[in-house]
This record gives C-alpha cells, sequence and structure tokens, in this order.
C-alpha cells in the first residue's frame, strides 16, 4: 500500500474535488482520497499504478504536481456515515433559498434575487453531485454533471437576456425592501450551512473547502443588500441590473465547471 501526495494549485471549491473524484474512480487500485482545499493538497491511498494515477491528476489541468510517495499501513477507508446527512441539510437549505429567491425575486421584479437564486441552485447541484461522490457510480455522477450544467446555463442565459432587455427598456424599479431582506435571510443560511459542515470538524473537502465555498455565497449575498440600498438612493434599478449581471456570468462559470465533470 502507498500513499502519494499531491498538490492541486487550482483546487478551491468542491467542483474541483468531485471532479478529482470522478477522475480517479476510474481507477481500482485507488482506496482513498483525502483532501485539504485550503492548502490546496490531496493524499491518494493507493495499491501501484503510480504512473497511471499521476497522469490522471495532471490531465485535469487543475495544476497537480506529485510533492511525494511513501509506504502507508492505512487500512480502514469507510467515508463517515454522518457525511451524507450533513450534505443532505445543507442541499436542502440551499435547494429552499432558491425557490424562496426566485419566487420573491419575480415578485419584486429584482434580477440580483433572481440571480442569487440561480446562485444557490447551483451550490445545490454541487452537493448533489458530491453526494454521488461519496456513493455512486460514474455513470450516474456524469449523467447529473451534465443535466446540471446545461440546465444552469439555459436559465442563467434567460435570465442574462433580462437583464440586457431591462437595460434597454422600460425601466422597472425593484421592491428595494425585498431585496434587502431577502438577502439577510439568505445570508442568515449560508451561515448555517457554514455552521453545520464546520461543526463535523471532517478533513473531507466538502467540510474544508466550506469557509471558501459559502465566503462567495456571503459576498454575493452582500452585494444584493448593497444593490437594494442603491436602488432606494438612487431611485434606479441600475444597481439591481448590475449584480444581477454580475452573479450570471458567475453561474455560467460555475455551470461549465461542473460540465467539465462530466467528461
Amino acid at each position: 500500500m502507498e500513499k502519494t501526495v499531491f498538490e492541486i494549485t487550482k483546487m478551491d471549491c468542491p467542483s474541483e474535488e468531485v471532479l478529482i473524484r470522478m477522475k480517479l474512480d476510474e481507477i481500482p487500485e485507488v482506496k482513498s482520497l483525502e483532501f485539504d482545499i485550503p492548502n490546496r493538497m490531496l493524499t491518494v491511498v493507493h495499491i501501484g499504478k503510480l504512473k497511471e494515477i499521476e497522469r490522471s491528476v495532471i490531465d485535469l489541468n487543475l495544476g497537480g504536481k506529485r510533492i511525494k510517495t511513501e509506504q502507508s499501513v492505512q487500512a480502514n477507508f469507510k467515508e463517515q456515515t454522518n457525511q451524507r446527512k450533513l450534505l443532505w441539510a445543507v442541499l436542502a437549505i440551499n435547494f429552499a433559498f432558491f425557490i424562496i429567491e426566485m419566487t420573491t425575486g419575480m415578485v419584486s421584479e429584482s434580477m440580483g434575487l433572481v440571480a442569487d437564486s440561480l446562485d444557490m441552485l447551483a451550490d445545490s447541484f454541487v452537493y448533489i453531485i458530491s453526494l454521488f461522490a461519496v456513493g455512486g457510480t460514474l455513470v450516474k455522477k456524469k449523467k447529473i454533471s451534465h443535466l446540471a450544467g446545461y440546465f444552469q446555463i439555459t436559465l442563467a442565459i434567460i435570465g442574462f437576456v433580462e437583464v440586457i432587455r431591462r437595460f434597454v427598456g422600460v425601466e422597472k424599479m425593484p421592491d428595494f425592501s425585498t431585496m434587502i431582506i431577502i438577502s439577510i435571510l439568505a445570508l442568515i443560511a449560508n451561515t448555517i450551512c457554514l455552521y453545520l459542515l464546520q461543526k463535523s470538524k471532517s478533513k473531507e473537502a466538502h467540510m474544508q473547502a466550506s469557509m471558501i465555498f459559502t465566503s462567495n455565497d456571503v459576498i454575493i449575498n452582500l452585494g444584493v443588500i448593497t444593490a437594494g440600498v442603491l436602488v432606494n438612493w438612487l431611485n434606479s434599478n441600475k444597481p439591481d441590473l448590475i449584480i444581477g449581471a454580475i452573479i450570471f456570468i458567475l453561474v455560467i462559470q460555475g455551470a461549465i465547471r461542473i460540465l467539465k465533470l462530466g467528461k
């Protein structure tokens, strides 16, 4: 049994972790994967096949580089049983706020809330794929990756087109108070997700990545809150449209990353 440590310079969120899992799932000699996302490190416990594993990691174009290989006496490779429960809880929170923000965004005419709802949906997709990464067939993972990626891109493009239409068309003033209140609630939801993941004290990437992953959501929430304040202050819908456009672009980038999981 061997233990090989890789540095993955472009590994900074659960999407890369799932991508690596799916790639190395194809090698039966790989027995265990341990991710340290804050330090961009991956530890692989395996039986031989070092060159194939190294080539697979490098082929992902995530800046993978082998640091060292040593003998290992690790014998227990069982996933923690509470990991699925935590992922399901975080998934439920994200999907619930996707519905809440999408509904209130459409009612209040806020593209910022609509875009943020898609970001919540994107998070939900990542956690769904992560659940399959914990245990599931490679075929299922790839199918979900494709469906999630294309669906997400389609919604984001529709939203982006609507932003452009509102920029050049008749000005529709969003309800700034709804923007602020719902975004504050979403901010609280993201904080709860972070707490649940950190509470596990697990070294798994799903948990360790939570700080980096959720910080992006927090920034987006604060952006929508700021846009709501500016809408009221400037009496203009432009701040809402600008933050909406920015979030739609981020969602599209995330969708492209998810599509890579299905290759």
